[in-house]
């Protein structure tokens, strides 16, 4: 017969407060789209505090508790905002409730050592409010773009026919700008012209220049290493005005191979370091055993080291690739309109026209980059089970 632990009651003087300081950021938000921020904190803090307490003393049906108050925040929220605000009061709803139980049954110590002081569980959870809090500032711009894109009217805000969620305030307008529209279209092809070459450069010398600076006799390689990988250090407009008085010397200023160049100087950095932290667990015994067997230098580099050392190049080739892909600042100073490039074109766009098209050609960019950086991960686990670091 198995004893069933008891749960650890905690006294309203902890949890209370706590959903009471989690109600007046609630309540920041919901006053200052209202027009009164203070007012929203003061009653945000009281009455989640008051809902908290009523739950867990009064009711203490979680399941109930966690309904009831998605119901009643949603269709509050319905009254003010309509479909939209009815969504967002449902989901504070239903976290508020989760909340309240969580801290009064004291779930959150639950995975947890049970040695752990109360400042450090504090502190355990306040660093991962922090790090939430810094991911959603960072996450936003974006989810507020994409939905954008698809708005039906050439407006960067959201018309009343999509807060309502009216389909007609919706539509693919925007992309089709972008597919048929000769502007886009030619600075896509630059882009996916340029960007290749780039990363093939990139490529090919940061990881020479990776594996030859692992080497123990090479000397002064730190210094090396500072000056290659100083485009990623030094302000990009510098660096973009130190190309273009060297181009215009000797004659790549305006050319295609020029920006292809320049971009390639971006790229180089990022394969040095990938390539770099993938040689730190090489095994040199393999390439002293090759050559033994009376493998070349470049027979051992393709046969025995690059395989090994793949993931990272690859890794830093798909930098070197996004950063071509997505960089506008040294295009303007070395290309021409003849290389008018994507970033260009929206750069162009932002300034003379407005054109809410960029929208979905940003939209499309972060799909691109999430898809890219998804490969990056899959190769960094691959590269961490072929050293050992991780299991299979």
């Amino acid at each position: 017969m198995v004893a069933l632990t008891p749960v650890s009651r905690t006294e309203p003087s902890f949890y209370v407060p706590v959903v009471a300081a989690f109600g007046a950021f609630a309540g920041l938000l919901v006053g200052t789209a209202q027009g009164s921020s203070l007012l929203g904190v003061i009653i945000g803090a009281a009455l989640m505090g008051a809902v908290s307490f009523v739950l867990t003393k009064v009711i203490k049906n979680e399941k109930i508790c966690v309904w009831g108050l998605v119901i009643l925040l949603g269709i509050t929220g319905f009254l003010m905002g309509g479909i939209p605000a009815g969504l967002i009061g449902a989901a504070f709803g239903w976290f508020f409730a989760w909340l309240s139980f969580w801290l009064y049954e004291s779930r959150y110590r639950q995975h947890l050592v049970p040695y752990l002081t109360p400042g450090q569980v504090l502190w355990h959870y306040t660093f991962r409010v922090i790090c939430g809090a810094i991911l959603v500032f960072l996450i936003t711009p974006i989810l507020v773009v994409m939905p954008l894109s698809f708005n039906a009217q050439n407006f960067f805000t959201f018309t009343p026919e999509m807060l309502r969620f009216d389909p007609a305030g919706y539509s693919l307008k925007h992309y089709e700008d972008f597919f048929t529209n000769s502007d886009w279209q030619g600075a896509l092809a630059n882009s996916v012209k340029i960007a290749p070459a780039a990363t093939l450069l990139s490529v090919t010398f940061g990881t020479l220049a990776a594996i030859g600076l692992s080497q123990p006799h090479v000397p002064f390689r730190r210094a090396i290493m500072a000056i290659l990988i100083s485009p990623m250090i030094v302000p990009l407009i510098i660096s973009a005005a130190g190309m273009y008085f060297f181009y215009s010397r000797i004659g790549l200023q305006g050319t295609y191979m020029g920006v292809v160049l320049a971009h390639a100087a971006l790229g180089i950095p990022f394969v040095i370091i990938t390539v770099t932290a993938t040689l730190v667990g090489f095994d040199n015994s393999l390439t002293r055993a090759a050559a033994n067997m009376g493998a070349n230098p470049v027979t051992t580099f393709f046969r025995v080291q690059m395989p090994l050392i793949l993931p990272g190049v690859i890794s830093g080739g798909l930098f070197a690739f996004i950063t071509s892909f997505d960089e506008v600042v040294v295009v303007l100073f070395v290309g021409s309109a003849g290389q008018k490039t994507l970033p260009w074109q929206m750069f162009t766009g932002l300034r003379e026209q407005i054109s809410p098209t960029i929208l979905a050609v940003a939209t499309i960019l972060v799909f691109i980059s999430i898809a890219l950086l998804t490969v990056v991960e899959l190769l960094r686990r691959r590269s961490e089970r072929l050293r050992g670091m991780s299991p299979a």
